[in-house]
């Protein structure tokens, strides 16, 4: 199903990234509109996918997840086998919060966060159990400047 966006739109998916537990009031009221027409807005753009399911975002530190580790993946496997079990290894760990495949010389990169390194280790070792890499570069964050899901509407 495709949508067009407008500027009404936009306005609402921006009031949506900004808090999504918002009254339909309230949002109604910053984007200049009635509560009615919001909702349908909403409720078509939620049945083109446009809009996901809701979550909450967690402070990962205040509970204890204190180590975020980018690690670099560089595999000598490419055939769609291998890749078939190191995607079922990704997605079977919670640890992992993002993970992309690249153009250039790093094939894949992950997001993990861990309590510790210790933790971190032990992700590592059943990682490297399951699936066979070729390389692979941990790098330790040593202070989250930036983080947000919103897009720049």
């Amino acid at each position: 199903m495709s949508v067009r966006i407008d500027a009404t739109d936009r306005k609402i998916l921006a009031a949506l990234q900004a808090d999504a537990a918002q009254s339909l009031d309230e949002i109604a009221k910053n984007v200049g509109s009635s509560k009615t027409p919001v909702w349908n807005r909403i409720r078509k753009m939620r049945e083109a996918g446009i809009i996901g399911p809701q979550t909450v975002l967690l402070d990962a530190e205040a509970l204890g997840f204190e180590a975020c580790f980018f690690v670099l993946i560089r595999t000598s496997e490419h055939d769609a086998a291998w890749q078939a079990k190191f995607l079922k290894a990704l997605k079977s760990r919670p640890e992992v919060q993002e993970a992309h495949r690249l153009a250039g010389d790093i094939d894949y990169i992950l997001k993990v966060r861990v309590k510790n390194a210790r933790a971190y280790d032990t992700f590592y070792q059943a990682l490297i159990s399951e699936v066979k890499v070729h390389n692979v570069t941990a790098l330790l964050s040593m202070e989250e400047i930036k983080s947000t899901v919103a897009l720049p509407l």
